[in-house]
Order: structure tokens, then C-alpha cells, then sequence
């Protein structure tokens, strides 16, 4: 692979257009992160679950903040290493013209990772696995092939973004977002269909990066950007470098700032977050300046903006003395599992701690519950009514609370199964709780 084909100004949808930057104030990546900033799918993250409940007297990340903060960690990356890489050779923008929009491919790459994730964080996910695996919905398995039901079976947020970004919806736009081959490649951590995901120890094929039905567009995108087929899995490629550098961005994003919004709701105290964070900050006279601060918040704050900063380094670095392993698509682990030893077993702690005192809080581990609750009884309601041919009064008034926008064009049980997920998966979590009270008969609607 080469990074003059690996980044490719080509949109989706629009593949004859000649750009002309002449007289633009954007380049065609920052159109990308313009048309995700400005969309209703990145909006509707405001009101999806990051980790905590959403804010009540505490205001903690939600999706959106999460994916902004993102975004602004990626574009620090791509910056970095496309100055890392002018630095050891000049001539790099005659070997590769795009290479310097490296830091807007990355951050609009990182604004739409999580654009496929359903309401209530991975709750969502899995309560829609699980009524295809445990549920109502394990009696369509005979209706589709087998590489369908691995991917409904398996609802991956990933794979959702990249079908969000690219189908065609009934009533918009038929190129999608029409984003460049880049940032779309770039999102797709794990370019596998279903089927041949969830590998043990393989960090490019540990979950699966597109749905079933859109095999065709990853295929047409891997070959236009010159992807490396996957030596282990034929059905398969390695992944875009610049995936390496989306996947550090949210790692180091979600590793620090969870320490953050636990502080925030005294989960953590302030000592227990300078003791998991100073050892990465790399400043010897960081006491002395925390010691100026009498906000504690404030203190966290410094610490983790001096944690990023030193993960941001360490990565960028990294991701360019192993150029020649990323280009050959041979590099085996996330960047950050890749690091100096030191800072992988201290982040192995946070991990740790993390997953101890955060993940199994227990407002965490009720809004999972009640996610998991509320998305199960939805496709319980949703999907059977729409699948039937011969539909009772009810039915009908249930299918016609689905937008048309996600009604299937498709006669087929995969597409129309796909299009009751791609309804419910959009929800916010608000959203999902009102309809689920107002279906169940626990609220009515009030009328005018």
C-alpha cells in the first residue's frame, strides 16, 4: 500500500467529479468533517449514552461530546505525523499530495466512529444480539443466509456507521453523505464481514467492520484505495493505516476522560485520579503548578490535558517508526498496546481500576439494564409487524410509527430486518424510553 492511492480526495457517489480546490476556502476532507458536524445522525449523539446517564445535576460526556473530543485528539495525531514525516523527508508532498490533510482525514474519521452506536452504549448492542440469539428474533434464522444472521446477530456500532454514511435511504440522498474514500475507509476498524470476525487475538478481525448488505461498498472502496487483501481471511483486508490513528484517538480519549466524569461524580476521588494520571503527564514540576490550583476539578483538568498530550506524542511517534509495517498492513496491535512498556502497564492499570469502580458503578449498570430493557421490547414490537405480510389493525399502526426514511425498498426478510434496526438503532436514548412507555401504555401522549 502507498499513501499517494491510500488517500484519495475521490466522494462516494460522485466518483467522475474532478474536485476543483482553486477557489475554495475547504479542501474536500474538511468538507467531510463539515457535512458530519452539520448532520442530524451526529446531533441525535447528544442524547445517547457515552458511559453515564445521561446529566442529571452533573454534567458528564455523552457521545457527542465524546466524539468532538475525539476528533480533536485525531486531528493532533494526523497533524503530528504528517510533521514528523516533512521533517525526515521534504519531498513528501510531491511522493503524496494529500498527505498533509492527514490530521482533517483522522478527525472526521473520529466525529462519525461512533455514528453507528445505538441508544445506552454497548447495552444497545447487545440487547439487539440478543433478540436475534435468545429473543423473538431467533425464528427468522432460516429466512436469511448465514452471513446475514452472523451480522444481526452480532449488531455492530462500527459496521452501522459505515451504512449510515453510505446507503441509500429512502427519500435522501442516494450517495449518502457522499464522504471521500478516506474517511471512509478510515472508520472501519475491522474490515471483515461478520462471518469472519470475532477472532481471538486478531486485532483486525476481533469484532467486523461491515453489515452484509454493504459488502459491495467496502469491496468497491478497498480496491479504490489500493487495501491489501487479508492473508488470513480471503473475504477480507488489513486495515487503512489511518485506522490506527482513529482507534488511538478514542482509546486515549475514553481511557482519560471516563477518570474525569468519575471525579466529576465522586466515584473517584481527586487522589485517585492524580495517582493514576501524574505518572503520565512527564512534566517534574507538575506538583509545584497543581499545587497553585485550589478547584480540584481544575487539577484533574491540567492532569488529563498533560496525559493526552503524552499519549498523543508517544502514538505519533510510534505510528511513524513503523511506517513500513503499517504500509504493508503487517502491524499487528492498537498503537496504544504498542507503546513503551511503562506506559502500557500503567494504562493497563487505569483499564483496570477503570472497569472495577466505573463500568460496574452502579448508575452505570442501571442504565445497561434498563438500555438493554427498553431495546428488546422495541424489536419485539417492531420487527414481527413489519415482516408480516398480512397485517392486523395493530401491526399497521405500529409500522406506521417508522419513519418512511427507513422503510426498505427491499422485499427481502434481511433488508426489512435491517430496516427496523436501522430505525431503532438511530434512536436516542430519550427517544427510546418515551416510545417504549407510550407502546407498553405506561404514558399516553397528551392530546391538543
Amino acid at each position: 500500500m502507498n499513501w499517494k492511492q491510500l488517500i484519495s480526495a475521490k466522494r462516494w457517489g460522485y466518483e467522475d467529479r474532478v474536485p476543483n480546490e482553486q477557489f475554495d476556502a475547504r479542501s474536500e476532507f474538511q468538507r467531510d468533517y463539515d457535512r458530519l458536524i452539520f448532520s442530524s445522525p451526529f446531533r441525535r449523539l447528544q442524547n445517547k449514552t457515552q458511559v453515564f446517564p445521561l446529566p442529571g445535576a452533573v454534567f458528564v460526556h455523552n457521545r457527542l461530546t465524546h466524539s468532538l473530543e475525539v476528533a480533536s485528539v485525531g486531528r493532533s495525531l494526523g497533524r503530528l505525523f504528517y510533521n514528523l514525516v516533512k521533517k525526515n523527508n521534504p519531498n513528501i508532498d510531491e511522493e503524496a499530495p494529500f498527505l498533509q490533510e492527514v490530521g482533517n482525514i483522522v478527525s472526521a474519521a473520529c466525529l462519525s466512529h461512533d455514528l453507528g452506536n445505538p441508544a445506552f452504549g454497548h447495552s444497545g448492542e447487545a440487547a439487539i444480539s440478543s433478540f436475534f440469539t435468545d429473543g423473538k428474533g431467533m425464528k427468522y434464522q432460516e429466512l436469511v443466509s448465514k452471513e446475514q444472521w452472523a451480522d444481526l446477530t452480532h449488531f455492530e456500532g462500527n459496521a452501522n456507521a459505515l451504512r449510515i454514511l453510505t446507503h441509500p435511504f429512502k427519500g435522501k440522498d442516494p450517495r449518502g453523505f457522499a464522504l471521500t474514500y478516506t474517511s471512509l475507509a478510515a472508520i472501519v476498524k475491522y474490515p471483515c464481514a461478520a462471518i469472519d470476525g470475532h477472532i481471538k487475538g486478531s486485532h483486525h478481525r476481533k469484532k467486523y467492520g461491515f453489515f452484509d448488505a454493504e459488502k459491495a461498498v467496502f469491496e468497491k472502496i478497498a480496491q479504490e484505495l489500493g487495501l491489501k487483501k487479508d492473508p488470513s481471511n480471503p473475504g477480507g483486508y488489513v486495515r487503512h493505516p489511518l485506522v490506527y490513528l482513529v482507534e488511538a484517538a478514542d482509546d486515549i480519549c475514553y481511557n482519560i476522560i471516563d477518570l474525569e466524569d468519575a471525579h466529576h461524580l465522586k466515584i473517584l476521588s481527586y487522589e485517585e485520579v492524580e495517582a493514576l494520571l501524574i505518572p503520565l503527564c512527564g512534566e517534574d514540576n507538575l506538583k509545584d503548578r497543581l499545587a497553585t490550583l485550589e478547584d480540584p476539578a481544575s487539577r484533574v483538568s491540567l492532569l488529563r490535558a498533560k496525559a493526552i498530550n503524552t499519549l498523543i506524542n508517544a502514538c505519533a511517534n510510534l505510528f511513524v517508526q513503523h511506517q513500513e509495517e503499517f504500509l504493508a498492513g503487517t502491524f499487528q496491535k492498537p498503537l496504544m498496546e504498542a507503546l513503551d512498556s511503562d506506559i502500557v502497564a500503567h494504562m493497563e492499570l487505569i483499564s483496570k481500576i477503570s472497569v472495577k469502580k466505573i463500568y460496574n458503578a452502579s448508575a452505570v449498570v442501571q442504565i445497561e439494564i434498563a438500555g438493554f430493557k427498553v431495546m428488546n421490547a422495541l424489536l419485539e414490537e417492531f420487527v414481527p409487524a413489519y415482516l408480516k405480510s398480512n397485517k392486523s389493525l395493530f401491526d399497521k399502526k405500529v409500522v406506521a410509527m417508522i419513519p418512511s426514511q427507513f422503510h426498505s425498498q427491499q422485499e427481502d426478510t434481511y433488508s426489512k430486518i435491517r430496516a427496523v434496526l436501522d430505525f431503532v438503532s438511530g434512536m436516542t436514548d430519550v427517544y427510546a424510553v418515551d416510545l417504549y412507555r407510550k407502546i407498553k401504555g405506561i404514558s399516553i401522549a397528551a392530546l391538543d
